[in-house]
């Protein structure tokens, strides 16, 4: 039932996932999904504004490039009214899906209508009602989808078949069985000859730089090369890590390694590294390119715990600074004994000096953090809505402690967890008489202090992070922050890094401030 009264334009949307193809659901494909909203249409006399398709993405996921036009064309009020087949195509996450048809598309004046759930939001009706079921059954369905997925890589890994999305460098994919690998003989020759140089005495960063010294293809020419058919010299040089990471594989002895990975859950793409105890390692699934005896050599000379040195002095701009000409972090160097000066350079081009991929960028240190001050002084007094920095200071400060906070928490939800294993395992030690009384009770005393140490400090976060930030300190924190960004008198490394978001600073000097008051 139309309302002669209202013009409607119709926005026409329809989705197919990957899981739908993969099960061949023929009323579920874009044409059959396109004809039955068309004759819809027909039926009705209604006037289609345009047709929105996404063919490949999963209900879960709201980041759709033709859905998001949708949202843009309903925003610019071109857009009044929105037709699915069904609920499931806008979405199979419950809560976001209810939040369009419950929250957004009413505050928009939209009426959205799902035609084989006879669900239409201009209507009084009992289909309505229970909307909000038929949106908690599709997100069921994707997490059972989900499910299912895992449990068959899972197995498919257990017996020893590989099931990433591509091969590691040195290998390929086998023609005739995508789930087993071989070698690629031009690669292969490469990794044999990082692990010979490595034994010879070469760092990962000498090695790097030899090999792209030579010309050496990258892995990512390599992948690049598959889904563009040219080697992109964006990609042509080679990196400390990927040495590492290429001399520490162990599939390069014919192991298969899987399960490094892992996404948080079925509604979000972050992918996680997971714990080793959690890997699945499968022996002597593939031919190897090298042999036990050197990769087992070359693991006791991997240098272990390898961190970076802290630096004897900190900046007030140290971490804020970036080429304006390739993009990359500019850092601080040492201060030099002969005039107690310290100057800026380029790791760009101090990494790769000899290919002059870019140029030094030097400055001295402490006249950039003058002009830099006074720059950030002028633009101060230059801003007129005062309101406005108060408010993005405060937000900004918000948001990095209450990301930091819980960083902290994750840490020591992990540490907690460990603790609690950790006490299992020694308790299963006393019963199994792998350990005496005497050194169960002492390591219990440890461990159930070190616990209490971690809970207390877990609970005072979380209570925090639940409290945000008090009125009263909201407005301590503004009038400290406002007096100190006003005066500039003594800039602190905390007033800094909450006032400029990035400095970019160009080869002729020119200086370019990001702020977060802006």
């Amino acid at each position: 039932m139309m309302d002669e009264n209202i013009k409607y334009s119709v926005g026409i949307y329809i989705r197919l996932s990957r899981e739908d193809d993969d099960k061949t659901i023929e009323s579920e494909s874009i044409t059959n999904q396109r004809s039955l909203l068309l004759q819809y249409v027909e039926e009705n006399h209604l006037h289609v504004y345009d047709i929105y398709v996404d063919d490949g993405y999963s209900g879960t996921n709201f980041d759709r490039p033709e859905f998001k036009r949708l949202m843009h064309d309903i925003e610019c009020k071109k857009v009044n009214m929105v037709l699915t087949k069904d609920m499931s195509r806008l979405g199979r996450d419950y809560i976001q899906t209810g939040e369009l048809v419950e929250k957004y598309f009413p505050s928009h004046n939209v009426r959205y209508i799902a035609v084989t759930d006879n669900i239409d939001t201009y209507l009084d009706s009992s289909n309505n009602d229970i909307a909000p079921f038929k949106a908690i059954m599709n997100d069921f369905y994707a997490k059972d989808i989900s499910k299912k997925i895992k449990s068959s890589l899972r197995a498919k890994m257990k017996e020893g078949k590989f099931v990433g999305g591509r091969a590691p460098f040195g290998y390929m994919q086998d023609p005739d069985n995508k789930n087993h690998l071989i070698i690629q003989e031009e690669q292969a020759q490469v990794v044999k000859r990082i692990f010979e140089l490595f034994l010879e005495g070469h760092t990962y960063f000498k090695i790097a730089r030899r090999l792209t010294e030579e010309n050496v293809k990258t892995p990512a020419q390599y992948y690049s090369f598959v889904w563009k058919s040219h080697y992109d010299l964006r990609y042509g040089n080679w990196h400390a890590k990927t040495v590492q990471d290429i001399l520490t594989n162990r599939m390069y002895i014919g192991d298969l390694v899987q399960n490094k990975r892992s996404k948080v859950n079925y509604k979000i793409k972050k992918v996680v590294k997971n714990n080793p105890k959690d890997y699945i390692i499968i022996e002597n699934t593939h031919e190897p390119i090298i042999d036990k005896n050197t990769f087992y050599e070359v693991q006791k000379r991997v240098p272990k715990n390898v961190g970076k040195i802290s630096k004897k002095e900190n900046h007030l701009l140290d971490g804020l600074l970036y080429c304006g000409d390739c993009g990359h972090r500019i850092s601080i160097q040492a201060r030099r004994k002969k005039d107690n000066r310290c100057y800026t350079i380029c790791n760009y081009y101090r990494t790769y000096m000899k290919q002059k991929l870019c140029t030094t960028h030097s400055n001295n240190y402490d006249k950039l953090e003058e002009v830099i001050i006074l720059s950030l002084i002028q633009m101060c007094f230059n801003s007129m809505d005062k309101d406005k920095i108060k408010s993005n200071i405060l937000n900004n400060l918000k948001e990095k402690d209450i990301m930091n906070n819980k960083k902290e928490v994750n840490s020591l939800h992990s540490d907690i967890k460990q603790i609690n294993d950790n006490l299992d395992t020694i308790y299963i030690d006393k019963l199994n008489k792998k350990i005496t009384e005497e050194q169960f009770e002492r390591i219990k005393r440890k461990l159930e202090n070190e616990l209490e140490i971690k809970q207390t400090r877990y609970n005072e976060l979380n209570n925090i992070i639940d409290n945000h930030i008090s009125e009263e300190s909201k407005n301590k924190i503004i009038k400290k922050y406002m007096n100190k960004f006003l005066s500039m008198k003594e800039p602190s490394r905390e007033l800094i890094i909450n006032l400029i978001d990035k400095i970019e600073i160009f080869e002729d000097k020119t200086i370019n401030i990001k702020v977060s008051f802006s």
